[in-house]
């Protein structure tokens, strides 16, 4: 954990901003995944750890800020848990460690709930995501699971939000550990692949270079052959000389800060000249929405600075024609660039987006775009703020059924050539993704260099086999 005061401004700062009423924090529960005892590995609440630091199951918290105390609501070990688990460090010490006082029993808590809801005041909760918790403020507020998050405290959301998006200097030391762990493991998998390989053994092998750290994986690893599925979490294929890997890999440190960074590179030693030519297109996408990164800037422009670069690569490519702006305005490099340039990103892959997307990558200034395609699924498009931590991704993925259905619509004919494009079917997918902090006059690159021209690349790939 940080240090306790670390905790206590952040406590102190969300109650300086809401002004009364109590903030209801929920825990994370265990989760079985076939019975009561095997569990899947736990982990905390990001907002709870960021507020009170504690990764143990069961806890909740409240921040009374009429009566200008915080409690953590939870159970000491019983003899049972000593059986099985040893002796460890008590709820009241790690309540300390954090400058929390009060520490009350896990079956006060409805007790306290509902005598400040019989006095009228107000209890703020945020949107819940795990089932447990679910149920927990379905039976607390005797509310309907499905309104739990209309019933929400957007006060309480926004607050959040806004606190946790500007990342203090010992979150950029945090998060910066991680991504040098997430460049280890890339690393690890360019060196380690070679044809006749199965993916799942590169996948293992860089799991492992997570879990050595003390920490684990961010999210589940996206590696494969198949780079055209943007979230492909099957490792069953076998890598083949001609093919290649798209690695979307990040490791998570034992405070639960992330790492978040994605290497295509070939299964032999080269990429041929078909790969090469898009690979730097790809890059050049990613190095014009770098430049475009600083403070006041929207993010939407970062990505439509992204998109304008592939499309105009496409182009030149002879996969797309017409003015490039009309192209993006239409949306018709969706067809190349389905996804979103980048997201925020800090004690979640993708930070925060429990509280709600609407609240974390957008703002009263900016509305999220909810129907054109592509653009939807842009997760960050509001303005850039000093201590702001994201991704940049900008990726082309060749989709032969996402290809069939366009074409059978005649959708954007005016800009797509269909009959280039079907030679591109068989291609698969590129994406290239760093992780940036911003800073007050412009951004730093988080990490230490990880190889991306496509000349670097080989000379790793060189050595590999």
């Amino acid at each position: 954990m940080f240090d306790k005061n670390i905790y206590a401004a952040r406590r102190k700062a969300l109650a300086q901003e809401l002004k009364s009423g109590l903030l209801l924090f929920l825990g994370n529960e265990e989760s079985p995944f076939n019975y009561t005892d095997n569990t899947y590995s736990f982990r905390q609440d990001s907002t709870f750890l960021y507020f009170f630091g504690i990764a143990q199951a069961g806890l909740a918290a409240i921040i009374d800020i009429d009566e200008n105390r915080t409690i953590i609501f939870g159970n000491e070990m019983s003899i049972d848990d000593l059986v099985w688990m040893g002796r460890q460090q008590t709820l009241q010490d790690k309540a300390y460690n954090i400058g929390v006082e009060h520490v009350f029993p896990a079956n006060q808590l409805a007790d306290y709930i509902k005598n400040a809801l019989h006095k009228n005041r107000a209890v703020n909760f945020l949107p819940p995501y795990r089932a447990e918790n679910k149920i927990k403020l379905a039976d607390l507020f005797n509310i309907g699971v499905a309104n739990l998050k209309q019933a929400a405290s957007i006060r309480f959301i926004k607050a959040v939000a806004a606190q946790r998006s500007v990342k203090s200097v010992e979150e950029i030391i945090e998060i910066e550990k991680a991504v040098n762990h997430t460049i280890d493991m890339h690393l690890l998998a360019m060196r380690s692949a070679k044809p006749g390989m199965i993916e799942e053994e590169i996948a293992a092998i860089i799991h492992g270079e997570a879990l050595k750290t003390g920490g684990n994986i961010a999210y589940p690893i996206i590696l494969s052959v198949h780079g055209e599925i943007l979230h492909n979490h099957y490792h069953g294929n076998t890598m083949m000389e001609g093919q290649m890997v798209l690695n979307d890999s990040g490791m998570e440190t034992a405070f639960g800060y992330c790492g978040d960074l994605t290497r295509t590179f070939p299964v032999g030693k080269k990429f041929d000249n078909r790969q090469r030519e898009v690979y730097e297109i790809v890059q050049q996408a990613l190095q014009n929405a770098e430049a475009v990164l600083a403070p006041g800037k929207n993010f939407i422009d970062v990505h439509f600075e992204a998109c304008r670069t592939l499309a105009q690569g496409m182009k030149d490519l002879g996969l797309m024609k017409g003015d490039v702006n009309e192209v993006v305005a239409a949306g018709a490099h969706a067809l190349f660039f389905q996804c979103g340039t980048g997201h925020m990103m800090g004690l979640d892959v993708h930070d925060m987006e429990d509280l709600g997307e609407e609240y974390i990558g957008y703002d009263e200034t900016l509305k999220k775009e909810k129907t054109l395609f592509g653009l939807k699924s842009l997760r960050l498009g509001k303005a850039l703020e000093p201590g702001y931590v994201l991704t940049v991704e900008p990726g082309i993925y060749m989709i032969p059924d996402l290809i069939d259905l366009w074409k059978s619509e005649k959708r954007f004919e005016s800009f797509i050539n269909y009959d280039a494009v079907e030679k591109f079917k068989d291609f698969s997918g590129i994406r290239l993704e760093n992780n940036y902090s911003i800073t007050t006059d412009g951004y730093q690159l988080l990490g230490k260099p990880l190889a991306i021209d496509a000349d670097e690349v080989e000379a790793i790939r060189g050595q590999a086999y």
